[in-house]
């Protein structure tokens, strides 16, 4: 069969690989965004800005912390970087929530679209003028280093690679779990239908969309910090996978968390298979797919018909 496909096994998984990792990242990109959307109604154009952030905030704590503080030797490494940057990423996205996101809560889409773009724009300008678009590297923390050998398939697994996936896998299965079937998903989900109601059982409506979409933003810097080794650190990482990362969204169904981690890993295999047999189509299979959803199932493949 390979034969007749023109292909090696081993090309194959190898695609496959590189296509489960991308769809890693979409995957734990556009829960985020679902459940800034389905919780909170806003269509947050900034999540692409505030993943490129987790990712300089990791750099910059494993580079530049120690010389700004007069100490060459201090440095934020790897797994201290997996959790302080997003709860920056999540504090400074809870900053803009309280600022200004909370005046567009009553208005249309369109507003909360706009501003969050428009913010995008001005975080990737800030950090185009301070670091240039040429990137940075981030090195593999050492105890992720080297590969794995796969003798009977011919292939070999970069270790990184596997725990991005792995680690993607928990963190979106986890919140999934905690959004459908803990007490505080049902309140968030209350939170949605009716926020009176909710604040009048002594909640505090306020302060749990704030940290909602706080949650939500640190996802994106989580991710940030995962991609750093994989990705060259630079200020146009966001725009450029976040047309993606909103396809995905659509096609799993806006504001479904579980069709967002399904989606997004399932296209990053497809995308990664149309490499293989023809690569020239592998940057617009998604937008197809997403197009023909949208003429069968406007809604999304998990998403409810309203």
């Amino acid at each position: 069969m390979f034969e007749w496909l023109g292909i090696t096994p081993q090309a194959l998984l190898a695609q496959l690989l590189v296509g489960l990792i991308n769809g890693s990242f979409y995957a734990v990109l556009s829960m985020g965004l679902a459940i800034i959307f389905g919780l909170l109604n806003i269509i947050n154009f900034t999540h692409g800005s505030q993943y490129m952030l987790g990712a300089f905030v990791a750099w910059l704590g494993l580079t530049r912390l120690g010389p700004w503080l007069g100490h060459d030797d201090w440095a934020v490494n790897y797994w201290a970087a997996l959790v302080l940057s997003p709860l920056v990423v999540g504090a400074f996205g809870m900053l803009i929530e309280r600022t200004m996101l909370k005046r567009l809560y009553h208005l249309d889409h369109l507003y909360g679209l706009l501003l969050t773009f428009g913010l995008a724009l001005v975080i990737e300008g800030m950090f185009r003028q301070w670091f240039g678009i040429s990137g940075e590297s981030y090195d593999v923390p050492e105890a992720l280093s080297g590969a794995i050998r796969l003798e009977e398939l011919g292939i070999i697994l970069p270790k990184y690679r596997i725990w991005v996936v792995a680690a993607s896998l928990v963190v979106c299965f986890s919140t999934w779990w905690v959004i459908e079937r803990t007490r505080l998903g049902a309140y968030l989900r209350a939170g949605t239908e009716n926020p009176q109601l909710l604040q009048a059982f002594g909640v505090n409506v306020p302060l749990m969309i704030t940290l909602t979409y706080g949650y939500g933003v640190a996802l994106a810097g989580f991710a940030g910090v995962l991609a750093a080794p994989v990705f060259q650190v630079n200020p146009v990482m966001g725009s450029n996978l976040i047309i993606v990362v909103f396809a995905v969204v659509v096609i799993g169904g806006m504001g479904s968390i579980l069709g967002a981690i399904v989606t997004g890993l399932s296209l990053g295999l497809i995308e990664g298979l149309t490499k293989v047999f023809y690569a020239q189509g592998s940057a617009v299979v998604i937008f197809v797919i997403m197009a023909v959803v949208l003429l069968l199932r406007p809604a999304g493949l998990f998403g409810r018909e309203k």
